[in-house]
């Protein structure tokens, strides 16, 4: 029996266990929104957290108290005007990637990780300088790629996947 507890494996059954039967994987599947659950207890939101339309594009899943974001660009959330550079770009997607994930019950701090695409591998140094300042507590997991051309002229792109933390 002790040497189930000292490996991995055992440790991991045991304390899945222990959560089941305390009802904490009920607690932690709860989420933020009241909106209906498709079968499976999946929830496809729009930005403001209502159910959404049917297009094939959802900008907000939640499963599992695991928040998931579509790729968000300058212009998904923002429709207004601003500059094309990208600090500019940056601040806007940071911004909406923010309030969506808030939504969904999730803090920036509680977001996991983040896929960053840019359109242009020299916006690099400046895409930085805005992202750090979203994440004082020190960043999550992220990837950054640069790709041919983005939707809506954005200048940057990023989905990602976070913890439901709240309420």
């Amino acid at each position: 029996m002790f040497s189930n507890l000292t490996s991995r494996r055992g440790f991991a059954a045991r304390l899945a266990s222990l959560f089941t039967s305390a009802g904490v994987a009920t607690v932690l599947s709860e989420t933020a929104s009241a909106a209906p659950q498709a079968p499976g207890g999946v929830q496809k939101l729009n930005f403001e957290g209502k159910a959404a339309d049917k297009g094939f594009i959802t900008p907000l899943i939640i499963h599992n108290g695991v928040i998931y974001i579509a790729g968000i660009g300058a212009h998904s959330h923002n429709k207004g005007e601003f500059p094309k550079d990208i600090s500019n770009h940056t601040k806007s997607v940071m911004e909406s990637v923010k309030s969506v994930i808030e939504t969904g019950g999730g803090t920036m701090d509680s977001i996991l990780q983040l896929t960053v695409y840019l359109a242009n591998i020299e916006d690099y140094a400046g895409m930085n300088e805005v992202f750090k300042t979203y994440f004082p507590n020190g960043g999550p997991a992220r990837t950054t790629v640069a790709v041919a051309a983005l939707p809506g002229d954005s200048l940057v792109e990023i989905n990602c996947t976070a913890a439901v933390v709240k309420k």
